[in-house]
């Protein structure tokens, strides 16, 4: 089993049950990324270039980072900058409060910011 699948798996519930539903729906629109195991938390990379992370928080969420703190221009109501200069992420402390639509327009926007660089 690759690390970032198994740091997937090891997590508790509902983290583990987020993350699941998580890569399934990046997986399945975005087919030319890879998951990799970077810095101990799962990474999609684009073309050698790091797309977007997950991390699981002692906190009880799981942010999807991204590093795009200038660009990234769509969903910033739903975005979390917090003292991070370099970094917006989409934080979900239950699988229901993921939403699809902003999930995959953000990443589709720091998608085609990857592919055009």
């Amino acid at each position: 089993m690759k690390p970032a699948e198994e740091y997937i798996l090891n997590q508790q519930e509902p983290l583990r049950t987020i993350l699941l539903h998580l890569q399934v729906l990046i997986e399945a629109n975005f087919t030319e990324i890879e998951l990799l195991y970077k810095w101990k938390i799962p990474f999609y990379y684009l073309k050698g270039k790091p797309l977007c992370y997950f991390n699981a928080t002692k906190k009880g969420y799981i942010d999807v980072g991204f590093y795009s703190k200038t660009t990234l221009k769509m969903y910033n109501e739903f975005l979390v900058i917090e003292k991070r200069k370099a970094v917006k992420s989409l934080r979900y402390y239950t699988i229901e409060e993921i939403k699809e639509e902003i999930l995959v327009s953000v990443l589709l926007e720091a998608y085609t910011i990857r592919i055009s660089n």
